[in-house]
C-alpha cells in the first residue's frame, strides 16, 4: 500500500506539463472544444485467439467479452472496456481508476499454461480527451479515417493517425473522443491539437 502511494506521488503523466496550456486553449460558445489528459488509466494488452480456451479464461477474469471485429469495443466505456486491435490482439482499459501494481496478475494467472499474453501497458500510452461540438472537426484536420457518425458511431475505436502520430481513437461520446498516443508523442500531439483548435476560438470571438 505504501509503495503504491509513493508511486502515485512520484510519477508524472506524459502531458502533465501541458495541463495549463490545454486549459488555456478551451474554446467556448456554439463551436466549443476542450482538450484534457486522462492520466494513469489502466491499460492491459491482451493476446488470445478468438473463441479459444485462452480467450475464455481472459473473459472470465475481465467479466467482459473480447471484441469480435474491427472497431468493436465491449464493456463499459465509462469504466472497464476492451478495444479491438487485431483478430487476436486487444487492449483492456479502465478509465474509472488509476493503474496500480498487480492489475495484470489475475489475467496472467488465468493464462498459466495456455497460449496468450496479458501485459501491463499503462505507461505505454496516455489518453487525451477531446470534447465539444467542434471535436470532430479538429480531428478531421489531420485524421484520414472517415469520422462521420455513419462510419464512426459512438462506442467504436480504430487504429489510425492524427497528423503524423499513430494513435488509437475511441469515440467515447456524441461529442467526445479519446485519443491514445504513445507517451513519447504526447507533447507533440497536444500542441498539434491545440493549434488545430485555435481556428474555432477565432470564430467564437468574431
Amino acid at each position: 500500500m505504501a509503495e503504491n502511494l509513493m508511486t502515485r506521488t512520484l510519477r508524472t503523466s506524459p502531458a502533465a506539463h501541458l495541463a495549463g496550456f490545454m486549459e488555456a486553449a478551451d474554446v467556448t460558445g456554439a463551436r466549443a472544444v476542450t482538450l484534457r489528459e486522462l492520466p494513469f488509466a489502466v491499460q492491459i494488452g491482451l493476446r488470445a485467439s478468438p473463441d479459444s480456451v485462452s480467450a475464455q479464461a481472459l473473459e472470465d477474469v475481465l467479466g467482459v467479452g473480447l471484441p469480435a471485429r474491427h472497431g468493436e469495443v465491449t464493456g463499459d466505456g465509462a469504466g472497464q472496456h476492451v478495444l479491438w486491435l487485431s483478430p487476436d490482439e486487444f487492449l483492456a482499459v479502465d478509465v474509472s481508476r488509476e493503474q496500480v501494481a498487480g492489475d495484470v496478475d489475475s489475467l496472467e494467472a488465468a493464462l498459466q499454461g495456455l497460449p496468450g499474453q496479458a501485459l501491463d501497458l499503462s505507461a505505454n500510452r496516455t489518453i487525451l480527451v477531446l470534447a465539444g461540438p467542434s471535436a470532430r472537426a479538429v480531428l478531421e484536420k489531420g485524421c484520414q479515417a472517415d469520422l462521420h457518425p455513419r462510419a464512426f458511431p459512438v462506442g467504436q475505436a480504430i487504429v489510425t493517425a492524427v497528423g503524423v502520430v499513430p494513435v488509437l481513437l475511441h469515440r467515447s461520446g456524441e461529442e467526445e473522443y479519446r485519443v491514445y498516443p504513445r507517451a513519447s508523442f504526447a507533447d507533440y500531439l497536444v500542441r498539434w491539437l491545440v493549434d488545430s483548435m485555435e481556428e474555432f476560438r477565432q470564430e467564437d470571438v468574431l
